[in-house]
C-alpha cells in the first residue's frame, strides 16, 4: 500500500511538473510575443517621444539663440548702413546746396557783369564788406579803396531788378577799403528831377532805410502833373551824380495852402537789404570805359570826414 502511493505520489507530481511546463512555455511565448512587438514598440514610441522632445527644445533653444545673434548682427549692419546712407544724403544735400549757391551766384555776377559794359563811365566794382562801426544803421564798407582808384565823393551805383539806381557816395577812401553813405543817410542830399514832369527839388534822406525819402523844393503847381509812382531820377545839378540815375518813386504827395512849395515822399529803388554788389563811377570822366581804366588812375587818399551841403551833398 504504502508503494502505491508512493507511487501515485509520483504520478502526480509528474502531472505538475508537466503542467508548470506548458504554464511556462506559454507565459514565455505570452512574453515574448508581447516584449517583441507591443512592449518594444511602446518603449520605442516612448524613447522616441522622449527624446524628440528633447531634440526639439534644444533646436528650439539654439535656433532661438542663433536667430537673435544674427538679428543683433544684421541690426548692427543695418544701423550703420543707415548711418552712412544719412550722411552721404546730408553730403548730397550740402553739394546740391551749393551747386544751387554756386549757380545763383555765378547769375548775379553774370548780371552784373552784362551792367558793367553797359556802363558809360568809368567804374570800379566793388562789393559790402560790412557796415561802419561807428554808424551801423547808416555808412557801409566796400572792399575797394585808393589802390583801386576810388576817391572822395564818387557816386556809388548798383544793378538791381533791371536798372541801375543811386546807392550813395564816398564819404572816406583808405588804401584798399572805402566808406559809403547811402542814400537815405540823414546827411544825405542830391539834386533830383521827376523824369515824366521834369520838375526839380532836392532829394534828402530820413536815416533809416525803411523810411521813405524827402524831395524838397517844388513848385505847389507842379501837382496836378505828378502822381503816385513817378520814378524821379538825378537831374545832374552840382556835378556829383550823373543825370538819369533812378532814385525812387513818388509814394506821397504833401502840401499845405500856405505854402509856396510842395514835397513828396520817395520809395527808394534801391532794396539795400538785398545789396551786394555795387559800381563806384567816376562821373567826371564822361566817356565809354571798362572797370579796368581805373586801376591806373592816380593815388588818392581822402579825409574821413564827409563833404555834405544842399545840393548833391
Amino acid at each position: 500500500m504504502w508503494i502505491e502511493q508512493k507511487k501515485k505520489s509520483k504520478k502526480n507530481l509528474f502531472n505538475t511538473t508537466i503542467g508548470v511546463f506548458f504554464i511556462l512555455v506559454v507565459v514565455s511565448f505570452a512574453v515574448l510575443s508581447f516584449s517583441t512587438r507591443n512592449f518594444s514598440a511602446g518603449i520605442k514610441n516612448a524613447g522616441l517621444s522622449l527624446f524628440s522632445g528633447i531634440r526639439g527644445g534644444i533646436y528650439g533653444v539654439t535656433s532661438f539663440i542663433s536667430r537673435t545673434a544674427l538679428s543683433i548682427r544684421e541690426l548692427s549692419i543695418l544701423r550703420k548702413e543707415y548711418n552712412e546712407l544719412t550722411d552721404r544724403m546730408s553730403s548730397y544735400e550740402q553739394l546740391e546746396r551749393s551747386v544751387a549757391d554756386v549757380r545763383q551766384e555765378n547769375n548775379r555776377l553774370r548780371e552784373q557783369l552784362g551792367f558793367s559794359q553797359s556802363l558809360l563811365y568809368r567804374h570800379i566794382p566793388a562789393e559790402l564788406i560790412g557796415r561802419d562801426p561807428d554808424n551801423l544803421f547808416s555808412a557801409f564798407v566796400i572792399n575797394k579803396g585808393s589802390y583801386s582808384g576810388v576817391a572822395i565823393g564818387m557816386p556809388v551805383i548798383a544793378y538791381q531788378n533791371g536798372a541801375q539806381s543811386l546807392v550813395g557816395k564816398v564819404i572816406q577812401a583808405g588804401v584798399f577799403e572805402s566808406l559809403v553813405m547811402p542814400l537815405y543817410d540823414s546827411s544825405s542830399y542830391v539834386s533830383s528831377r521827376l523824369a515824366q514832369s521834369r520838375y526839380e527839388g532836392i532829394t534828402e534822406g530820413r536815416g533809416s532805410p525803411d523810411s521813405p525819402l524827402l524831395m524838397r523844393f517844388i513848385p505847389k503847381q507842379a501837382r496836378e502833373e505828378i502822381n503816385p509812382g513817378d520814378m524821379v531820377i538825378t537831374s545832374g545839378l552840382g556835378g556829383v551824380f550823373p543825370e538819369g540815375i533812378n532814385i525812387g518813386r513818388v509814394s506821397g504827395i504833401r502840401y499845405q495852402e500856405t505854402e509856396i512849395s510842395m514835397e513828396l515822399e520817395l520809395e527808394m529803388s534801391i532794396d539795400f537789404s538785398r545789396l551786394e554788389y555795387v559800381f563806384v563811377i567816376d562821373a567826371a570822366s564822361g566817356q565809354t570805359a571798362g572797370p579796368t581804366d581805373l586801376q591806373s588812375a592816380p593815388q588818392t587818399t581822402g579825409q574821413s570826414a564827409p563833404q555834405t551841403g544842399k545840393t548833391d551833398g
